[in-house]
């Protein structure tokens, strides 16, 4: 069968890493060291996918300026005492793994750090998998399209064989803003609802779904 993409772009966090909680819980946390209002847990989690800055200004608007680089201190200070303990999802490796050896062009997108993905892929071994990254800190925060249009000019890919994998509306409306399909996942950040008003090609429970989906569509 032809294969109707060359490029499959992975979020990270929420879509291959199950970081959800740490995430939402270590902008709560940093909130209440520096006695800033808490964030629900809906709205920690709708700004994974952004830039730590802007997810932080999105999360606490009122957090004032001069405290913004504090704030940051404090979410780092609780997330990096977790994260070398933060698992995949289950067959995430696996579906992984077989997509490079179907000969796909892999790549992740995602709102971390360049620092904090490349410990990310260090300590989940799965850096090898992959032929381009991108990070908030080197472009502009999705859902602008620059990770995704950088990407494809590295791996000289046009946007209709790019495919996006990822679990918020950041990453479908990056995908859009891009000219490129997208996945959904539901086991991340955002509710489903959101996720299909952005019409992606389908929305999958779990990495087995994908794999599934993978074989048969893509």
């Amino acid at each position: 069968m032809t294969k109707r993409y060359d490029l499959i772009v992975f979020d990270w966090d929420g879509t291959v890493m199950d970081s959800t909680a740490v995430i939402a819980t270590s902008i709560q946390s940093a909130c209440r060291d520096l006695s800033l209002p808490v964030p629900t847990d809906e709205a920690a989690r709708y700004v994974i996918g952004m830039g730590l800055a802007e997810a932080l200004r999105h999360a606490v608007p009122e957090a004032p300026h001069e405290m913004h680089e504090l704030l940051a201190e404090r979410y780092r200070h609780y997330f990096l005492a977790q994260d070398q303990t933060i698992p995949l999802f289950a067959e995430a490796v696996e579906t992984i793994q077989e997509l490079q050896q179907k000969g796909y062009l892999l790549a992740v997108a995602t709102g971390k750090s360049r620092k904090g993905l490349d410990r990310a892929l260090h300590a989940s071994g799965m850096k090898d998998y992959f032929h381009a990254t991108r990070t908030a800190d080197e472009t502009f925060s999705k859902p602008h399209p620059a990770m995704l249009l950088e990407i494809m000019e590295e791996l000289d890919v046009k946007p209709a064989r790019v495919l996006m994998v990822g679990d918020t509306t950041h990453d479908l409306q990056m995908a859009i803003n891009a000219g490129v399909d997208a996945l959904g996942v539901a086991h991340g950040a955002h509710p489903p609802g959101p996720l299909l008003e952005l019409k992606p090609l389908a929305l999958l429970d779990d990495f087995a779904g994908l794999r599934n989906w993978f074989r048969t569509h893509a």
